[in-house]
């Protein structure tokens, strides 16, 4: 007799699509937002039947980035909005896309066009990748990045997120790439 068919909860999840990603479901997950029958999940690993009652509860409060790195960048608008910034109808460079979670704020801002730059490859959210809005340079080494490099066109705002690389090391690139003028 054949044993009952088992998954990750995080892949269930997944492949019911009650979640974007992996990632995506371990932050439902975390965030106490998943029961499987009348128990609260814990922990992404935790082997489930694929014929399981899973439940994720909405969280309305939240505006479900692509990922939590959405959260950062649209905290930081919140706080440079009213000090004058403006993002509407600008060319945004992503510096460090991954996921996309950076990506994902700045078009829901209004941003016209968003140029997401990461040395990875096929990280950035499938809804992002498939967004006319968005020009995706994967493989790319932000030190490296050239005006060519994203078509030639300048960008008027830049946002990153670099947590191994130096700052001082991609400033002389993301200046390259960036369209003379103020900040804002």
């Amino acid at each position: 007799m054949a044993g009952v068919a088992r998954r990750r909860l995080d892949a269930e999840l997944v492949r019911r699509k009650l979640a974007r990603s992996r990632e995506h479901a371990g932050q439902l997950i975390a965030a106490g937002r998943v029961t499987v029958g009348k128990t609260l999940a814990t922990k992404s690993a935790t082997q489930v039947e694929t014929a399981a009652a899973i439940l994720v509860t909405q969280d309305d409060s939240d505006p479900d980035y692509v990922s939590r790195g959405g959260h950062k960048l649209a905290g930081a608008l919140a706080a440079f909005v009213p000090q004058g910034l403006t993002v509407e109808g600008r060319r945004a460079l992503d510096a460090g896309a991954s996921t996309g979670g950076f990506t994902d704020v700045l078009l829901r801002a209004g941003v016209a066009h968003v140029v997401a730059v990461d040395v990875g490859y096929g990280q950035l959210a499938w809804s992002l990748q498939s967004d006319e809005r968005v020009t995706v340079k994967d493989r790319t080494n932000v030190r490296e990045l050239t005006l060519e490099a994203i078509d030639g066109e300048p960008v008027d705002l830049v946002v990153g997120d670099l947590s191994f690389i130096p700052l001082g090391l991609v400033l002389p690139a993301l200046v390259r790439c960036t369209a003379p003028g103020p900040i804002w």
